[in-house]
This record gives C-alpha cells, sequence and structure tokens, in this order.
C-alpha cells in the first residue's frame, strides 16, 4: 500500500495573514517614528540657536557689535535647519529658526534692547511655537 507523500511548508492563508499582521503593526510604528523624527528636528532647532547665542556673543566680544552675516560668525549649524537673525545692533540682538520637517515650530531668541521677536518673550530663553 502507498504511502501518501505530505508537504510540508505554509499554506497561502498562513502566509497572508501573517502579511497582514505585519501590515498591522507598521501602520502603527510609523506615526511614532514621524512624531519623534519631529521631535529631533525641532531639538536641532534649539541647538543652533544656542551655538548662534554663542557665536553673536563671541562676535562681540572682538568687534563691539553684533552680526547678522552668518558666515562672519563662523559657527556651524545643523542640516536643513533654517536661521536667520532678525535684526542685530551694538545693543543687541534677534533670530528666529525652524527646520522644514518641524514645521509649523519657529523657535526664537534675542538678547539685549533690541526687543522681542516672537515666538520668544524673554531675554536669553528659547521659545518655540
Amino acid at each position: 500500500m502507498p504511502r501518501a507523500h505530505r508537504r510540508s511548508g505554509f499554506t497561502l492563508v498562513e502566509l497572508l495573514i501573517v502579511v497582514v499582521v505585519i501590515g498591522i503593526l507598521a501602520a502603527m510604528a510609523i506615526p511614532k517614528f514621524q512624531s519623534t523624527k519631529g521631535k529631533a528636528y525641532l531639538a536641532s532647532v534649539k541647538s543652533d540657536l544656542k551655538n548662534l547665542s554663542t557665536a553673536e556673543e563671541s562676535f562681540f566680544y572682538e568687534h563691539r557689535t553684533y552680526s547678522t552675516d552668518l558666515d562672519s560668525l563662523k559657527a556651524v549649524y545643523s542640516h536643513g535647519v533654517i536661521l536667520t537673525v532678525v535684526n542685530a545692533t551694538a545693543s543687541g540682538w534677534s533670530a528666529t529658526a525652524y527646520h522644514p520637517s518641524s514645521w509649523p515650530h519657529t523657535c526664537a531668541l534675542f538678547y539685549g534692547s533690541i526687543g522681542a521677536v516672537a515666538p520668544a518673550t524673554v531675554e536669553g530663553e528659547i521659545a518655540c511655537n
């Protein structure tokens, strides 16, 4: 009496169930990953504003005025961060920064009697909206 050959392996239904489960897990994980990336970009914006602050104070120490020219400050900034020195005089400076991937978050910082720039309201304190 011949023996029936039994094949081992997975059926198509079992494979489809595994693919669906993996798809559901990926759909839950991707938004959390995107949120984490946005927070990282916002952290790099804040870091760049701190670096700008140090560079402006160094420039002031040498030239007795602040600068609006980022190249003259010789500071290193994060890739993708848009940093703008809004105003700079001998009595203070203000700047804003954002990263396109963390939009609509914009951060700002100001020092001296130059005046506040939104969203910053306290001198020397980085504020973001």
